[in-house]
């Protein structure tokens, strides 16, 4: 488990616990991604396919035991077949924001990442990208990106595909 800490300035919740999503979640998740559906910022899912991926999915709890952020990861290979993974649904509620949840949520999962044996990680943004650059990921990589997922990506979004690399 991690914990996320506000920084001065901020007003949020206490310190929150990042942990493996339940199926129990699944509603909170659907809820918490609703507002990124809207703006375009995720795909949307219906509430019963957050609860069939919940073993993709860690969660962002608050001390008062609401979810404050969610990312889930899915293993799948590379174009040439390597250990690969995919990051995605990944969310921060906008009153949790700048208050070091992404940045849990992003080390979690990438220890997560490396614990299975993946050699890199790859997401797409339809945003700017910057905290996924400032721990370590790249812009690119579409060619070497899972097939599967690279061609259900929608071009509309104006998503561009990051990777990171793991040691």
């Amino acid at each position: 488990m991690t914990t996320a800490t506000p920084r001065p300035g901020f007003r949020s919740e206490p310190v929150a616990v990042v942990r493996p999503a339940g199926r129990s979640d699944a509603a909170a998740v659907h809820r918490l991604s609703v507002p990124f559906v809207r703006e375009g910022a995720l795909r949307d899912r219906p509430a019963s396919r957050y609860a069939r991926d919940a073993a993709d999915f860690l969660v962002a709890e608050t001390a008062r035991g609401h979810l404050a952020g969610c990312v889930a990861l899915r293993r799948r290979p590379d174009a040439r077949g390597r250990a690969a993974a995919v990051l995605y649904n990944f969310c921060v509620a906008a009153g949790s924001q700048g208050c070091g949840i992404g940045s849990a949520l992003l080390r979690a999962v990438l220890a997560e990442a490396a614990a299975q044996g993946v050699s890199r990680v790859f997401t797409a943004t339809a945003g700017s990208g910057l905290l996924f650059l400032r721990h370590g990921f790249v812009m690119g990589g579409e060619e070497e990106a899972p097939p599967e997922w690279r061609a259900r990506l929608d071009p509309a979004r104006g998503s561009r595909v990051l990777l990171r690399a793991l040691t």
